[in-house]
């Protein structure tokens, strides 16, 4: 079967409709999303987190020692590995997380200690404290 006869005709416009542009013809193509939010919602849902431990009075009592410690040398810009835990706004868990760099800062009436990355770590949720 030769198409031959209609292959070169000219493209058909219709005299009643306006031609529609490429744009908003790519837009009748676009994928629809019917249910928005969904998939932000499978992921949070999806999203893991840990339980928090709570130390022991031994464990509190070390890492307040080395608190101590550090309060007192400050200015010799001791390098440590804070593990903490950063509870999660949207979910009744948490995280565990570690920073390591120099204490910038330690706020007593605050209980925070400000770290040179920024990092602001509350002195109730450290779990671990190293001198590295």
């Amino acid at each position: 079967m030769s198409y031959e006869d209609i292959l070169y005709l000219p493209h058909h416009q219709s005299p009643k409709r306006e031609h529609m542009s490429l744009r908003d013809r790519a837009a009748q193509f676009a994928p629809f999303a019917a249910l928005t939010g969904y998939e932000d919602a499978i992921e949070e849902t999806g999203r893991l987190t840990d339980e928090e431990i709570l130390l022991d009075e031994t464990a509190v009592d070390r890492i307040n020692e080395q608190l101590q410690y550090l309060a007192a040398h400050m200015d010799e810009g001791i390098r440590v590995s804070v593990t903490y835990f950063r509870p999660d706004d949207r979910k009744s868990k948490g995280a565990y997380l570690t920073d390591i760099g120099v204490i910038k800062k330690i706020d007593q009436d605050r209980q925070t200690l400000l770290m040179e990355s920024g990092v602001t770590i509350a002195m109730g949720q450290i779990r671990e404290l190293e001198i590295v």
